[in-house]
């Protein structure tokens, strides 16, 4: 059986946005899905960190409750303005333009999608962001076999890091033979 190959509106609208952009990689559909369907799950706010061209947010967007809120955050002023333009029908998603600790206001998250490699290594400042229970989904790893977790003949520090860390429970989930997230829930 393949994956459905429908995806939402706006998140064909976020990847449209990332063609023009000339952004070569964004969420896949498999991370996509996969947010959308923990979204459905959760209640108060959700974040992205990372906005990109909103691709990320489209697919949460596209899983949380009418009542939930999205807020993500882009780095670069510019991009944030388009992709606020994107989001302008959309009453529940607001992006900021700012790093990723602009979104501090808005914590305790219930959901947090972290697509940003150097941000992960924050995780005593992102654990405090997320309400108990809350789970943070963390993109763009390269599924290792081993233990600890080699990659390009280095320990990858921030996956150890997060598997191990004792307030979480988390796990890495292969999304595709090249790719894999963790996910973590907040004790």
């Amino acid at each position: 059986m393949s994956a459905p190959t429908d995806i939402p509106v706006l998140v064909a609208s976020a990847l449209n946005l990332s063609r023009e952009r000339g952004f070569i990689t964004s969420t896949r559909h498999e991370t996509g899905r996969l947010l959308a369907a923990l979204a459905a799950s959760r209640e108060g706010t959700l974040a992205e960190l990372g906005t990109g061209c909103g691709v990320g947010s489209a697919w949460l967007s596209s899983g949380a409750a009418k009542d939930a809120r999205i807020v993500s955050a882009e780095l670069d002023p510019s991009l944030a303005e388009e992709v606020q333009r994107l989001f302008a029908d959309v009453e529940n998603v607001e992006v900021v333009s700012g790093d990723w600790s602009t979104l501090e206001q808005y914590a305790p998250f219930s959901l947090l999608f972290v697509d940003v490699r150097d941000v992960m290594e924050s995780i005593d400042v992102l654990a405090d962001l997320l309400e108990p229970g809350g789970i943070a989904v963390l993109d763009d790893f390269v599924p290792s076999s081993h233990w600890p977790p080699i990659v390009d003949g280095h320990v990858d520090s921030v996956r150890e890091q997060w598997l191990t860390d004792e307030r979480f429970t988390a796990v890495e989930m292969l999304i595709d033979p090249d790719a894999s997230v963790l996910i973590a829930t907040r004790r």
